[in-house]
């Protein structure tokens, strides 16, 4: 029997395949046929930076505001939730410091060129000048212009408050409205998976603009940027979550690594943790040995708000961005990056290309806005397929790593560390 986790379609169907098609033929068009070639489909690429752009708010409210209802009504504060909870801002914020660090050291963006988003003139990125005042600004005074006008941090900070406010009310009512809220973030995940379908042709656009503007010496810095990405997740995965086994869970991170193999190469494969979450769970209970109480808690949870990989991408992303147009962000630019890549994680989907939507939220909760910021983003899509996978495997790996942990502290004695 066909594992239905497993992509069975025809390789000429597979999303990753026609997009690294639309690259290549991007790269043909741009540089054989020039500037009528950008006349001729360079209008899809703006297409499908727009329609990203559209679903981005209620995308983020929906999803944060069903999620904390989800997880944050009966028994599920007590002890295993606020551990739970504790573990996953641990290591998201982990994971966003070691990209943070890393972006900063190579500068994958400094003097790249990537045709006219290099030459672009950006607004005055506004930052606030400590701590305090980022929290400050997370609080709107008017929820609706928040929304309006894509405030994100006031988005975010809104939608955390209804969810929270949504637990607190009777039984009747928090159902009525939980259910209706989940509805919405299911429409919102239909119509983000139709506009991602729509990729090759947004980047076919992008790429036919870029190559034909600046050569295709603009993908050397592209590479760079993906290493970049590559040696954080790794730094995270073979690093950071085995000193958290080995210290505060004390067992072997390469028997844990073992046993969850099979949902590791699923999470590779399909690039979705919801896809991946049965083998996660079947994994962490029937060869970890974590409780099907714990298991069921702390694994679907982690598929919604749990997302290391994707949080280290968004940051290091964001900074590539600000690095290709020339703006240096300083520390307090660089700590409202941190603070929204943590919390447009939370918001991201566990569905493939899911932090490329988010990318957005944290590019404009620091000023950087523009159609030459779609147009990197459209560059960085071209590579993404393959980041995709890697940053899904991070964040599947996160969440085992969480259940055994939390397990372990339960007092849980049938952890397998053999």
């Amino acid at each position: 029997m066909q594992n239905p986790g497993i992509d069975t379609q025809p390789f000429y169907l597979r999303l990753h395949w026609q997009i690294a098609a639309a690259m290549v033929a991007g790269i043909l068009l741009g540089s054989l046929v020039g500037d009528p070639a950008v006349t001729a489909v360079g209008w899809m690429g703006t297409i499908f930076v727009r329609l990203l752009r559209m679903v981005i708010v209620p995308l983020i409210f929906t999803s944060i505001v069903s999620g904390v209802a989800a997880v944050g009504s009966g028994s599920s504060l007590g002890r295993l939730g606020l551990r739970t909870f504790f573990y996953y801002i641990v290591t998201s914020f982990a994971a966003i410091l070691t990209g943070l660090v890393l972006v900063n050291l190579i500068g994958p963006g400094r003097g790249a060129d990537l045709g006219p988003a290099s030459m672009a003139t950006v607004p005055e990125i506004e930052t606030p000048s400590n701590l305090a005042e980022i929290f400050v600004r997370m609080i709107p005074t008017n929820p609706v212009r928040a929304l309006a006008e894509g405030d994100m941090l006031a988005v975010i900070f809104f939608a955390l408050v209804v969810g929270v406010a949504l637990t607190r009310l009777p039984t009747t009512r928090f159902d009525r409205l939980r259910f209706l809220f989940e509805d919405l973030f299911e429409l919102m995940m239909k119509i983000t998976g139709g506009i991602i379908r729509l990729a090759p042709l947004g980047v076919l656009g992008l790429i036919t603009r870029s190559v034909a503007t600046s050569g295709v010496q603009s993908f050397g810095p592209l590479g760079v940027y993906a290493l970049t990405i590559v040696a954080g997740l790794g730094i995270h995965v073979l690093v950071t979550l085995p000193l958290l086994l080995t210290t505060v869970g004390r067992m072997n991170p390469l028997v844990h690594y073992r046993n969850m193999s099979e949902a590791l190469l699923m999470a590779f494969s399909t690039s979705s943790s919801s896809a991946t979450l049965p083998v996660t769970l079947r994994c962490a209970e029937e060869r970890v040995g974590v409780s099907n109480r714990t298991a069921s808690f702390v694994l679907p949870m982690g598929a919604t708000v749990n997302m290391d990989g994707t949080a280290l991408y968004e940051c290091v992303g964001v900074i590539f961005i600000s690095q290709v147009l020339g703006f240096g962000l300083d520390f307090s630019a660089q700590l409202t990056v941190v603070i929204t890549a943590l919390l447009a994680s939370i918001g991201a989907a566990g569905i493939p290309s899911a932090g490329l939507v988010m990318i957005f939220v944290v590019t404009e909760s620091v000023g950087l806005k523009g159609p030459e910021v779609g147009l990197i983003v459209g560059a960085m899509l071209a590579i993404d397929r393959p980041l995709d996978m890697l940053r899904t495997v991070t964040n599947v790996l996160s969440d085992s790593c969480g259940a055994a942990i939390i397990a372990v502290h339960e007092g849980e004695a049938g952890i397998n560390e053999s």
